[in-house]
C-alpha cells in the first residue's frame, strides 16, 4: 500500500512537472478540428496551434534530414539518392550539369510514391532531357498539419542551401531551373525561390494550400522568380483564391474539376494530373479575364490566350486566365 502511495505521489509530481500543451492560437475559423487534404484522403485536423506544435517542428533539421533523390532518362525507375554536401556521391552520379534541372516539392503527408513525385517525374522525362530532383522532405511534413506549416519554411531554406552547393560542385546554372511545387510544396518552392534571390526562371505553384497562408509573410508570390505560374483547382477551401503569380490560372473556375464529383480532396489533388499532361502533351489554353470574379465563373472575354503549364517559362506574360478540362485523360480540350 505504501509502495503504491509512493508511485501515485511520484507520478502526480512528474505530471504536473511537465510543460501544459497550451493553445497558443486559432489562425482557420471555424471548428477547432476539420477536415484536410492529405494523398490518402480526408484527415480530422487539430486547427488550434499548440505548445507541442511549436516544439516539435523545432526539432525538424532539413539539412540532416531532408533527402534528395535524382532521376534521369538513364535511371528513371530508380533513384540515385545524394545526400547534402556529399560531393563524391554527386560527382558520382547523372546529373549532368548542361541539362535542365527540375526540382519537385510534395505537399502535405507525401512520400517519394505519392501521385505528385510519380506523375511529375516520369512526365518530365518524357517530356525533355532533364535532371529531376525529388525533394524528400516527408520527416518535416509528415506529421500535424500545424508542425507541417512551419517545416514548410525552413526546408525551403534548406532546399536553396542544397542548390547552393550543387551548382557550386557541378558548374550548373541556376538559369536553367524549373522549380514545382503542390499545396505546402507550392509555397515551398516561393521560399527557395526567395532565398534564391528571385532568379530561378521558372516556378510553379499547383494549388497552394490556404489554411495558414492567407496573411503568412512567406507564403507564395510573383516575385519569386523570374517567371512564376500558379494553378488553382480547389479555390477558397484547401487551396487559395486570390491570384500569386505573374500568371494563374482557374481551370474550370478554379474550384469545382470535372470528373471530382465536388470532392475536394480530388479538386486539390487535380492540378497534379493536369501539369503532368501539360508537359507532354499541352492543350490546356487559357482564355484571359479581367479579374478573379470573371475567372471564376468562366466569364472572360478580354483578348488573348495562354498555354498553362508546360516545360518552358512564359516568362513576361502576366495576368488571369480560365480554360474548361475533361473529366478523365487527356484532361485537355486543346
Amino acid at each position: 500500500m505504501i509502495g503504491s502511495l509512493v508511485l501515485l505521489t511520484v507520478g502526480i509530481a512528474v505530471s504536473t512537472a511537465l510543460p501544459a500543451d497550451h493553445v497558443l492560437s486559432r489562425p482557420v475559423p471555424g471548428p477547432r478540428y476539420q477536415y484536410m487534404s492529405s494523398p490518402d484522403g480526408p484527415q480530422l485536423v487539430d486547427m488550434w496551434v499548440k505548445t507541442s506544435d511549436v516544439m516539435a517542428a523545432a526539432r525538424f533539421n532539413p539539412d540532416a534530414q531532408n533527402n534528395y533523390h535524382l532521376f534521369t532518362r538513364s535511371n528513371r525507375a530508380v533513384s540515385q539518392p545524394i545526400p547534402f554536401r556529399n560531393d563524391a556521391i554527386l560527382r558520382a552520379s547523372n546529373f549532368n550539369a548542361n541539362r535542365k534541372t527540375v526540382f519537385l516539392v510534395h505537399g502535405w503527408r507525401n512520400t517519394p510514391t505519392s501521385d505528385f513525385n510519380v506523375h511529375l517525374v516520369a512526365a518530365y522525362l518524357n517530356a525533355q532531357d532533364v535532371n529531376v530532383i525529388m525533394v524528400d522532405w516527408s520527416t518535416g511534413a509528415g506529421g500535424d498539419y500545424w508542425v507541417a506549416l512551419p517545416n514548410t519554411v525552413t526546408s525551403g531554406q534548406s532546399v536553396a542551401r542544397y542548390i547552393n552547393w550543387l551548382n557550386s560542385v557541378t558548374g550548373a546554372n541556376l538559369n536553367n531551373y524549373h522549380l514545382i511545387g503542390h499545396s505546402l510544396g507550392a509555397h515551398q518552392v516561393g521560399v527557395i525561390g526567395r532565398n534564391l534571390g528571385g532568379r530561378v526562371p521558372y516556378i510553379t505553384a499547383l494549388d497552394p494550400a490556404m489554411p495558414g497562408w492567407l496573411t503568412h509573410s512567406q507564403a507564395f508570390r510573383r516575385t519569386d522568380g523570374v517567371y512564376t505560374e500558379v494553378m488553382h483547382t480547389d479555390a477558397g477551401f484547401y487551396g487559395i483564391t486570390s491570384p500569386a503569380g505573374d500568371v494563374d490560372f482557374y481551370p474550370n473556375g478554379g474550384s469545382q474539376m470535372p470528373g471530382c464529383n465536388g470532392n475536394r480532396d480530388c479538386n486539390h489533388h487535380q492540378c497534379i494530373f493536369y501539369m503532368a499532361e501539360s508537359l507532354t502533351r499541352g492543350g490546356f489554353t487559357g482564355r484571359r479575364c479581367d479579374n478573379v470574379n470573371q475567372a471564376q465563373n468562366g466569364n472572360c472575354n478580354a483578348s488573348g490566350t495562354l498555354r498553362m503549364g508546360g516545360v518552358s517559362a512564359k516568362t513576361g506574360n502576366s495576368g488571369l486566365f480560365w480554360l474548361r478540362t475533361n473529366a478523365g485523360s487527356p484532361f485537355s480540350q486543346g
